[in-house]
Order: structure tokens, then sequence, then C-alpha cells
């Protein structure tokens, strides 16, 4: 069990990425989004996210636990949960996906107010929920710029 919690709480391995392994998920996610996950219908779509949080929380906190770390660098399912949730119904071109990208790496690393409370919640639903706060600020404006016809 401690494997498959490693590996998932890792995003199969991608926190063992040595530079900016969070970054590394989010790419990831937002290249699966852009070639493969917006094809889903709407249902599937939200329900991989809702599967993401819902697994990842546990994952994560085993992980954690493992490492005796409150949120490990190496811990990173919950990067690709929040990412698929900025790209979550957003047209798949590329300005529209890098700029949900973007928007998520900078509210996830500037962790404006109340996203750094988020940390506080227990074991990993603190390490899921600031990530989910960032989504939702990096959404947001990501849906500013595309009602503003931006791009």
């Amino acid at each position: 069990m401690k494997l498959a919690a490693r590996i998932y709480a890792t995003f199969f391995g991608l926190g063992f990425v040595p530079l900016a392994p969070g970054t590394a998920a989010s790419l990831a996610v937002a290249l699966l989004y852009k070639f493969f996950l917006f094809k889903l219908p709407w249902p599937a779509q939200a329900g991989l996210v809702l599967f993401l949080v819902l697994s990842g929380a546990p994952a994560a906190s085993a992980y954690a636990r493992e490492l005796g770390r409150k949120d490990p660098r190496r811990v990173v399912i919950d990067e690709a949960a929040g990412q698929l949730a900025v790209l979550l119904f957003i047209p798949a071109d590329w300005a529209a996906v890098a700029a949900g990208f973007v928007l998520f790496r900078v509210f996830d690393v500037l962790k404006p107010y109340p996203i750094k409370k988020l940390e506080r919640l227990r074991e990993g639903w603190g390490i899921m929920a600031d990530d989910l706060g960032a989504a939702l600020y990096a959404r947001i404006v990501l849906q500013a710029i595309l009602l503003a016809g931006v791009f």
C-alpha cells in the first residue's frame, strides 16, 4: 500500500523531478488536457478532478507521513488536481492552456490570502486544499481573460 500511495502522491514519479516537481506535474496535466482530456465529456472531466482530489488527499497523507513531513515537495498530486481544475471546460488552444498553466503556478507559489490558511487543514486535505484555492483564483482570472476575448 505504501508503494501505491508513493506512486500516486508523486503523480507517477513526477514528484521526484529534482527542480520544480510541482511545475512538472502541472505541465504534464496541462499537456494531457491539451491533447487528450479536453475531448472527454464535461461530466467525465469534472469526475476526474473529483477523483484526483478524493483519492489524492489520502495518498498525500500516507506519503507525507512516510516522509515525516507536513507537505513534502515530492507530493504533487495536489498540483495535478489543481491544474486540471483550472483547465476544466476551457478551449484546448495553446494560448488558453498556457495561460491556465501560468496562472495556476503563480497563484500556487504566491498563495495569496486566504490560500495559505488552507494548509492548516489536516494532513492530505491541507496539502490538497491550498492548491484548490490557487486553482480557484487562477480559474477566475482565466475566465475573465477568456470572456474579455483576449484570445
